[in-house]
């Protein structure tokens, strides 16, 4: 009974993590640019504001990684299922830049308590030590977030134009995603008036537990922020840079659609073969597979196109569930919503900054900017070398 309802809680919360992807973090690829006709801007301005978005949500992520490490995930992932259908109603209300920018403030907020960070604490309140299997079910769920998203935007673009594809997103939050999220088993809440000694004896041990892993945990920052740069750059540029290594247009969207399969592909790894494994060791081995590409792609151009793309979404796929896993197995569960949200702070400007920054590399050097992702791929890897795969011992 007991696997059953995990089972039903993976499946609910994936379901709705997909919809929450798919209507913020995919939605700028198939509207900005009607949007921004429509608006009288520039199509990058829609995309500074989807920035600006991804910043919002950085500084609101450890926020709200508190509130569920207190509450449980359930009555934050239900508030973000609001704030999402009130961004996107606000986003297709929007008449010119201001009220563009200020529907993207709230659906970063949505963004900072409603994508997977959040999601992977809910998972780690309710289960603890044993969340791995979970966050890597929903991951394989969420994993089709683009395949759904991209062609259901562009359909009810077409159909009923950019605004009435936000206002059915916006209705899906209220109509599918809040009540999935309200589907999720409620936590036991802390006791009623815990003792002044108590509550700070729990929050010392949390911070001394965060101040004790330090080192490590500044280095898992640096992993993080350094793969999502990565990911977000590729999913940005990935048609314009394999046009660029010598492949028609055809071929890089052929060579493109490969990168979610391969991405599902390694999870289905994760959650088979390498779970058998500490995390940090699948990590290295995901970390060195975007490098690898990465040169191949550089040194030999469109012929091996479809090699970076498997390489690049395996590794990726990896690296995701990594994002979970990792704080879970490094320091444990105590204080793990908290946490996760401070580490994803500096992954969220990296998101930010990469599809500007790349594609200036990209302008620049063509198909040997891929040199540049290798280098910082490798940097991820080493940063994964230096971490051990003990849990940090508190500093005296």
């Amino acid at each position: 009974m007991a696997a059953l309802q995990r089972s039903g809680t993976v499946a609910a919360l994936g379901t709705a993590q997909t919809l929450a992807w798919a209507s913020s973090y995919y939605l700028p690829a198939m509207l900005a640019a009607p949007m921004a006709a429509d608006l009288g801007v520039s199509t990058p301005t829609v995309f500074a504001a989807f920035s600006m978005a991804l910043i919002a949500s950085a500084l609101l992520g450890p926020y709200a990684g508190r509130a569920i490490d207190r509450w449980g995930g359930r009555p934050v992932l239900m508030g973000s299922s609001l704030l999402f259908a009130l961004g996107l109603a606000a986003l297709g209300l929007a008449r010119d830049g201001i009220g563009l920018f200020g529907a993207w403030l709230l659906l970063g907020l949505a963004m900072g308590g409603g994508l997977y960070e959040a999601a992977f604490s809910t998972l780690v309140r309710l289960y603890g030590h044993e969340a791995r299997n979970s966050i890597t079910g929903i991951t394989l769920i969420a994993g089709f977030a683009s395949t759904v998203g991209w062609p259901l935007s562009s359909l009810m673009e077409l159909q009923f134009g950019w605004r009435g594809a936000c206002f059915a997103w916006a209705g899906l939050h209220l109509l599918l995603g809040l009540p999935l999220n309200g589907c999720l088993p409620e936590v036991d809440k802390p006791a009623a008036g815990p003792k002044p000694d108590a509550a700070r004896a729990a929050m010392a041990a949390a911070e001394s537990t965060m101040v004790g892993s330090r080192h490590a945990a500044a280095l898992l920052a640096v992993v993080f922020a350094i793969t999502m740069f990565i990911s977000t750059a590729m999913a940005a540029h990935l048609p314009g840079l394999l046009q660029a290594a010598g492949a028609s247009l055809a071929a890089a969207v052929a060579v493109g659609a490969l990168v979610g399969p391969a991405q599902v592909a390694g999870r289905l790894l994760e959650f088979g073969l390498l779970r058998r494994l500490h995390p940090l060791l699948s990590a290295r081995l995901a970390a060195l597979m975007h490098p690898i590409g990465a040169v191949l792609l550089a040194g030999f151009g469109a012929p091996l196109a479809a090699v970076f793309a498997l390489l690049h979404g395996g590794g990726n796929g990896v690296l995701t569930i990594a994002r979970g896993t990792l704080p879970l197995a490094l320091f444990g569960p105590q204080g793990y919503g908290h946490r996760q949200g401070l580490l994803a702070v500096p992954a969220r400007f990296a998101q930010a900054l990469a599809p500007w920054l790349f594609g200036l590399l990209l302008a620049r050097w063509g198909a040997q900017a891929m040199w540049f992702s290798a280098g910082l791929g490798l940097m991820a890897f080493a940063a994964l070398a230096a971490l051990s795969a003990d849990p940090p011992q508190e500093e005296p």
